[in-house]
């Protein structure tokens, strides 16, 4: 027994890790640490300092602060991924077990009958043994403890730590997400409903402009073909509105299903804006550091190949002996009043040494298998970190980009609308054509038009670049199934 003891302690005290130790990856392409965004540097709108945990609170509006919060709290895809990540921390809990003894309890009765023929022999001439019948109980406790000689246990259970840290980085990377999203789908009905109201606007206008066409005509004064021409231009504006009222709605209902409620649960405050929000200070966007650190799925990606590492020295353990160190003790007895008497106790200590040698064809091919693994790991995250950089310069593009056009459509709006007011004034006193009346109504509708497609446009390119600088996970509350209201 003190041989055993001391042979275990020994292989305990030599015992190493095979496969590689994991270092994490310097970012692809020399990207330096601190570098500043191209796009950003050329925009004034932007600035480099840090981004906001709550960056929704830049629109200064109460309504997306309330309805973000509510998302984070109540969203089913946040809470899908929370329940990834209570399943990835069970599955460490169990590689973490593989440290300790495996111990199994057991106790039977059985009642046993031995026939006669069983034995095959005879008692004298003519006499054989005669049939019986007995109790038996048992009661025991079986022991098995493996020897991390090779690190194939503490690999797994790198493995698993690094499953749970990328599980908990996509929890973070949908709080993102649906951040994003539901302040996109507020922004969306907002802009909806400010578009509509342009529309019904330019219907009021362009149907004045019929009406007064209308009286021309039935006065003798007009062509019917100046009647026409005003009455297209209505309709033409008319048919805009039921397909923005479409939108408005599925926007709204996009906003119920994301902070989880059913669509029938309009927000009412969603439901009443008709401005789209947008945030009139500086937006601050950092530097590629701060990004890189901040991106859950940058952390996801690298905490993948962190554990995709330590699989390929689960997998080179497999190569080498396995070693366990095997008991049991037990008590027998044909008699329940005699199974803790000494002569009941039995016991058996060992160890059990397995290896799949010479023919190890199978474990080397899941050596190659997971030494590809992790290569391919290693290129996702080059590739999550170029993404992610890609994406901001992009986003600050098209939101620089939006933010000229914007201002050319107010300038273009704003000549759009006095040139109107003059040619109508023009029309009254003779001094203008019916159709150049009807050109210059036409060119104010477009430019309202474009001007309310631009603010939405606006709005929706600020969400994007929200999006890719990848806040809005930080100090995010618990997430919890929502409970319906009974109604009163």
């Amino acid at each position: 027994m003190k041989k055993l003891a001391a042979i275990t302690a020994a292989l305990m005290v030599s015992a190493c890790a095979v496969g590689p130790d994991y270092e994490k990856p310097a970012t692809p392409g020399g990207i330096t640490s601190e570098a500043a965004f191209v796009e950003g540097q050329r925009l004034s709108a932007v600035s480099a300092q840090a981004l906001p945990e709550k960056w929704w609170q830049l629109y200064d509006d109460p309504n997306i602060d309330r309805l973000v919060t509510e998302a984070l709290a109540h969203n089913t895809d946040i809470r899908q991924a929370a329940a990834n990540l209570q399943r990835a921390r069970a599955v460490l809990g169990e590689a973490r077990g593989r440290r300790l003894p495996t111990t199994d309890l057991g106790a039977q009765y059985t009642r046993q009958r031995t026939g006669s023929n069983s034995f095959g022999a005879q008692f004298g001439e003519g006499q054989q043994i005669p049939s019986f019948e007995t109790d038996l109980y048992t009661a025991g406790l079986d022991m098995g403890y493996e020897i991390d000689l090779f690190g194939g246990v503490s690999r797994a259970i790198e493995a698993a730590r690094g499953d749970v840290d990328a599980a908990a980085a996509q929890v973070d990377a949908s709080r993102v997400s649906v951040a994003a999203e539901t302040a996109r789908a507020y922004a969306t009905a907002c802009s909806n409903a400010s578009q509509i109201a342009v529309a019904r606007e330019t219907v009021k206008l362009q149907q004045q402009t019929l009406d007064l066409t209308r009286r021309l005509f039935d006065a003798g004064r007009g062509q019917r073909r100046d009647l026409e021409r005003a009455d297209t231009l209505l309709a033409q504006t008319q048919a805009q509105v039921p397909g923005l009222e479409a939108e408005r709605r599925a926007s709204l209902y996009a906003l119920a299903t994301l902070t989880g409620r059913p669509p029938a649960e309009i927000d009412a405050a969603a439901s009443a804006c008709t401005t789209p929000p947008r945030t009139a200070q500086i937006i601050p966007i950092g530097n590629g550091a701060a990004l890189l650190s901040r991106r859950p799925d940058v952390r996801q990606a690298e905490r993948v190949l962190a554990a995709d590492t330590a699989r390929v020295g689960v997998a080179t353990a497999s190569l080498y002996p396995s070693i366990q160190l095997l008991g049991s003790v037990s008590l027998a007895s044909t008699a329940i009043d005699t199974l803790v008497d000494d002569d009941s106790f039995n016991f058996s200590l060992g160890p059990l040494i397995s290896w799949s040698f010479p023919n190890q064809t199978a474990a080397r091919s899941r050596l190659r298998q997971a030494e590809a693994t992790a290569d391919g790991s290693l290129a996702a995250f080059d590739g999550v970190v170029l993404t992610a950089l890609r994406e901001v310069e992009q986003a600050l593009a098209r939101y620089a980009g939006e933010l000229d056009r914007n201002r050319a459509l107010q300038r273009a709006t704003r000549s759009a609308g006095e040139a109107a007011r003059l040619s109508r004034l023009r029309f009254d006193y003779g001094a203008e054509s019916f159709l150049q009346l009807i050109e210059s109504e036409r060119e104010r509708a477009d430019a309202r038009a474009a001007l309310a497609n631009s603010d939405a446009a606006l709005a929706d390119a600020q969400v994007n670049l929200f999006k890719a600088l990848g806040g809005g996970w930080e100090n995010a509350p618990q997430v919890t199934r929502r409970v319906a209201v009974a109604a009163q």
